[in-house]
């Protein structure tokens, strides 16, 4: 019984601190008050597309997406395969993701090149060999590019699909050259700035393609075998539905992934959206940043 006469966080409160904790880690709430309460100038203004978009709780389903379209490079798996520890400590890599996109999208610049340069130098000692015996390195910027343009793609048409504000078609160019800026600064020569270049850029990687034993692997861990409570598994459903149908026609044929068949394209799509809505109403229970007095 509570005798402080206090009432403790109520349910939207709760959700969103535990999707909080859950993305953004233990020094979540330290890292988001360093990335919106420092001042100095920013990569990207407040007017900028890549807030809108990586600021959204679509990010949830385009993330899990691209996870599973980015797998199908044998190259980019085999990396992840032996060296991101995602069996064994998913979390961890869903944290250092969500805290890199963070600081280069909203933290004052030189807090976003000190991500992009720790980032460099794990990628420059990861090397290997596939099963196929290809070897890889991790700072390849062939490779570093399929990473970028997979995710770019699947964090827009999820934004387009299930974002609270989908963006017009010059957003939508305006985020790929948003998030390009990111890709040079990892070491991508020359990403795609433009829908036109990304379906193209895209398309050239198509022939490198390939659903391996590892990849199908990945797929089968994260949609089948979510760390997650019996409690959560329901909704982490309605998620990896809606981020298998996101992907390209191709890659789900590719995976044989099947998610929901019983279920029309339509009914998915609402779910998606009644999701990411919960979220966004959960998430927009915690408390603001700070924000920097000198954003530009």
């Amino acid at each position: 019984m509570n005798t402080s006469g206090k009432s403790g966080p109520g349910l939207r409160e709760r959700v969103g601190s535990s999707l909080f904790s859950h993305v953004a880690g233990p020094s979540g709430a330290r890292n988001r008050a360093r990335i919106h309460g420092t001042p100095g100038p920013r990569w990207f203004g407040p007017e900028r597309p890549i807030r809108t978009v990586h600021g959204d709780a679509s990010m949830f389903i385009g993330g899990l997406s691209a996870l599973l379209l980015q797998s199908l490079h044998p190259r980019a798996m085999a990396a992840v395969a032996g060296h991101s520890g995602f069996r064994g400590d998913p979390w961890g890599r869903l944290q250092r993701t969500s805290t890199f996109l963070a600081f280069t999208t909203y933290g004052t610049a030189e807090d976003a090149q000190r991500a992009v340069d720790h980032v460099r130098e794990v990628h420059e000692r990861i090397r290997g060999t596939t099963p196929d015996g290809e070897p890889y390195h991790a700072a390849d910027p062939h490779l570093l590019c399929w990473v970028h343009v997979a995710e770019v793609d699947s964090f827009l048409r999820a934004h387009q699909r299930f974002g609270a504000t989908p963006l017009d078609g010059a957003g939508c160019d305006a985020y790929i050259a948003d998030a390009a800026r990111v890709a040079r600064a990892l070491g991508v020569p020359d990403p795609p700035c433009d829908r036109t270049a990304l379906a193209a850029r895209l398309a050239r990687y198509r022939p490198e393609l390939r659903a391996t034993a590892q990849a199908r692997d990945a797929a089968h861990f994260v949609l089948r075998e979510p760390p997650l409570p019996w409690v959560a598994r329901g909704p982490y459903a309605v998620l990896a539905s809606n981020a298998v149908r996101l992907l390209p026609p191709q890659a789900r044929t590719m995976l044989d992934l099947h998610t929901a068949p019983y279920l029309s394209e339509g009914l998915v799509r609402l779910s998606g959206r009644a999701l990411t809505g919960t979220i966004r109403w959960a998430m927009a229970a915690l408390p603001p940043p700070e924000e920097p007095t000198e954003s530009r």
